[in-house]
Parts: structure tokens; C-alpha cells; sequence
């Protein structure tokens, strides 16, 4: 039997369960979803895409999901306690793959913004929802997009209304917690209408030591003239394989940043497609990955520039020890009436050890001829120079190679626009990079 068919199974099984337990507006797209999974399959190395993780090999292994809904015994509002320091978010939260709605923070978000279950809103609001959902995840291209479109339930929904600002940032934390292996597949819909402003932090963690897989898909659509900051941390554990895939369309004038940030994990596979559908419209799009031991991470992004005028900047760094691997393929697409495009994309990354590996490539397609585009990576090892000089100068060897690694991420910690984030992320990196337990003070979770 492959992979695929006791997921074909399930479903068949399933699918009246799965479709009572959620709502309408999810389910209407979910039978041409598992259509296209049965005809795409799981991603394998042989596609281009993905030559660098085997996807489907993650799904072979037996694990649980909870298609049945039932209460997971955990009231994460006890035991998260990771609010980042004088940042004042509103805390919300995923428990696996349902919004956890049994308590809310005293938070009161401008009128008529909406955070909260996405089956639930889909319920209340069933136009708002079904006007964007599934609209920039197109099930028929990628057999895990599918493979989410069919199974999940629930998720997240942030909606902005036409030049609403949102001042508090909003913190999302996904919890992981099981008694046995399992499966999670969470949907997040992000949407801000012409003018509005917000920012989001997004972190996952594991609460058990089980395999954990998690499958996540976020559409993001900022309108003209919209400011969106997205920040993802992952911080969970070596048992964990974590794949999500993140489309985002701007219209004019728009301007996103999008900071994904690997700290600590087991394999993840991260796709971010980017759509500069509006003129004027900017995308910063940054990410870093610290990893050792046997773990995985891989980037793959695309920015499709279709008009004039647009802005693009992209910047990866990873640091890479023991046996572990990084990959990214990064994709810049400027069509023929995208005049005046200005584009950079930047990876560099460090091999701690002869052991690790990395894997780069960077891609230009240029089909317009007034463009500044650009683009370059790097993989190598630490400076012997630098470190001989700081070595003269008194300082450990392991100091001084802590020194450097730290330096040389820091030029992606320092494009987060939230000052409060950043003094946090460059003590956590601190900490990782030195090997210590990446556990917030009072928290039950982190371990």
C-alpha cells in the first residue's frame, strides 16, 4: 500500500465526520481538495520543488488525529507564560489544530476586527469567509495544500476592516500536546482591507515528547495601501516535522514584512509564495534557521512580481552544526509589463562543522528589460582570521565562534520592526547557540 492510500481511506471513512465538526463554508472546497490529493499524491525528491525533503515519507508512519473533536485537557492561559517582555500582546490560542475559545484575553480590539476560530467566524460570517478562503491556496498545484484543504477543520481568522490599525500586536501561540503520535493540520486566514495596519507574532511549541507532524496553510491578503508584519518562531522539539505553506497576494501600495524563524526544531519544510499583484506594492521576506544535531530545515519561496513599480527584498541566513542540513530555493519572477521592478535576494549561510550540509539556489527570471534585480548566496565556514584575532585578544575559542554566529544572524533579527521582539529574539538566539534549554520563566511548556 503507498503512503497516500490509508489517508484515502480515512477519508472516505470520515468525511461526514470530519465535515459535522466543522463549518460550511470549509467544507464546500474540501471534496475537490481530496480530488486533487488523490491525483497529486504527496510531494517526493523526484519534484523539483522538493528535491530537498522528502515529504512523503513522514506520512507513513501511524499517527492520531482528532476528527472527532474531542476536548484536549489543557487550558494552555494556566501554563504559557512566554508573553514576550513589554511588548503587552493579545495572547490567543491554538491547542493542535482547534482555536482555543474556552478563554480570551481582556484585550478589546478595535471595532470590527475579528480573531478567533475560523469555523466559528465561518459560521457567523460566512460571506467574509468564503470570499477568500482557499482563493490563494490552490489545492490543484500542491498535493499538500490539498491534503490540508480536505482534512482541517479549524484554524485562525484575523480580519482588518478598510483603514483600521491595530496597535497592540497580536502573539498566536501553537500548542502541540498529545499522549501519542499525531497529526495536526491548522488553517490561518489573514485578511486587511485598503488601509488597515497590523502585526502578528506567530510560535509554535510542543508540550509532549511524541512525533508530532503538523501541516499548516496561511493565505494573507493585504489590500492597497495595507501594512502587515508576520513573525513566525518555532520552537519545538526533534520529534517534530513541521510543513507549512504561506501565500500571500498585496495590492498597491501594500507593504509586508514576513520574519519566519527556526530556533529549534526537528525537520521543517517552509513555502512562501508571494504575490505583487498591485503597483507600489513592497515585500520584505526574511528568515533564519539554527540547527544542529540531525535536524532539517528547508525555504522554499517564490515572489511572483506581475506589475510595475513593485519592491522586493529578500534576505536568509542559516547556521548549521553537527549533521545537520538546510536548504533554500528562493524564486524571483518579474513578467514582461513589470517595468521598473527593483528586487534583491540575499542567502548566506555558515557550516559550523565539514558535517553539515546546505543547499542553495537562488533563481532569476527576468522577462522585462528596465528592472534592478540581483541576487547571490553563500555557504562557508567561520572566519579562522576573525577568530584568531579575537583569540589574541583574549577571548576563548568557544566564545569567540559564539561571537561570530551571533553577529552574523543578527542582520535578520534586526529587520523585525517590533523593538520589544527583537531584544527577545537576540537573547533566545543567544541562548540557543550556547545549548541551553530554550525555557521561559514560568512556563510549563517550553522544555
Amino acid at each position: 500500500m503507498n503512503v497516500e492510500q490509508q489517508y484515502i481511506d480515512l477519508f472516505s471513512q470520515t468525511e461526514a465526520m470530519i465535515c459535522k465538526h466543522s463549518a460550511e463554508v470549509l467544507n464546500a472546497p474540501r471534496a475537490a481538495a481530496f480530488a486533487d490529493f488523490e491525483r497529486l499524491g504527496f510531494p517526493t525528491r523526484k519534484m523539483e520543488k522538493y528535491k530537498y525533503t522528502d515529504i512523503s515519507k513522514y506520512f507513513e508512519p501511524d499517527y492520531g488525529l482528532n476528527l472527532n473533536r474531542l476536548q484536549i485537557p489543557v487550558n494552555p492561559y494556566e501554563v504559557f507564560k512566554c508573553d514576550v517582555p513589554n511588548m503587552s500582546t493579545a495572547l490567543y490560542f491554538v491547542v493542535n489544530d482547534a482555536f482555543y475559545n474556552k478563554a480570551l484575553p481582556k484585550t478589546h480590539l478595535p471595532e470590527g476586527v475579528i480573531f478567533g476560530s475560523l469555523k466559528e467566524v465561518a459560521a457567523e460570517h460566512p460571506e467574509l469567509v468564503k470570499k477568500y478562503y482557499g482563493k490563494l491556496a490552490d489545492t490543484s498545484k500542491d498535493g499538500i495544500t490539498a491534503f490540508n484543504t480536505a482534512f482541517a477543520q479549524d484554524g485562525v481568522i484575523f480580519y482588518v476592516p478598510k483603514n483600521v490599525i491595530v496597535e497592540k500586536p497580536i502573539q498566536l501561540v501553537n500548542i502541540l500536546r498529545a499522549d501519542v503520535n499525531f497529526m495536526v493540520n491548522r488553517r490561518v486566514l489573514i485578511i486587511l482591507e485598503d488601509g488597515a495596519q497590523a502585526r502578528l507574532l506567530i510560535c509554535d511549541h510542543a508540550m509532549d515528547n511524541v512525533n508530532f507532524l503538523a501541516t499548516q496553510v496561511i493565505e494573507v491578503f493585504a489590500g492597497e495601501n495595507a501594512v502587515f508584519d508576520m513573525y513566525e518562531l518555532e520552537e519545538t522539539h526533534t520529534s517534530t516535522v513541521r510543513i507549512s505553506n504561506l501565500y500571500v497576494k498585496q495590492e498597491a501600495n501594500s507593504n509586508v514584512l514576513l520574519n519566519g524563524m527556526t530556533l529549534h526544531n526537528g525537520t521543517t519544510r517552509n513555502t512562501t509564495e508571494v504575490l505583487l499583484a498591485g503597483e507600489g506594492a513592497e515585500i520584505n521576506l526574511c528568515g533564519m534557521a539554527i540547527a544542529d544535531k540531525n535536524q532539517h530545515v528547508d525555504n522554499n519561496t517564490s515572489i511572483d512580481h506581475a506589475v510595475p513599480n513593485c519592491t522586493s527584498n529578500e534576505l536568509f541566513k542559516y547556521v548549521l552544526d553537527d549533521q545537520s542540513t538546510g536548504a533554500f530555493a528562493g524564486l524571483v519572477l518579474v513578467r514582461p509589463d513589470a517595468q521598473h521592478t527593483n528586487s534583491q535576494q540575499t542567502n548566506r549561510n555558515l557550516c559550523a562543522t565539514r558535517d553539515a550540509r546546505m543547499y542553495t539556489q537562488p533563481q532569476l527570471e527576468i522577462y522585462a528589460d528596465d528592472v534592478k534585480c540581483s541576487h547571490g548566496a553563500t555557504v562557508g565556514q567561520l572566519d579562522e582570521n576573525a577568530l584568531f584575532y579575537m583569540r589574541a585578544r583574549g577571548i576563548a575559542e568557544k566564545e569567540a565562534r559564539l561571537l561570530l554566529m551571533f553577529a552574523f544572524v543578527n542582520e535578520v533579527i534586526d529587520t523585525i520592526r517590533l523593538d520589544a521582539l527583537k531584544d527577545r529574539l537576540h537573547l533566545l538566539v543567544e541562548k540557543r547557540f550556547r545549548g541551553e534549554l530554550n525555557k521561559c520563566q514560568g512556563c510549563a511548556i517550553c522544555k
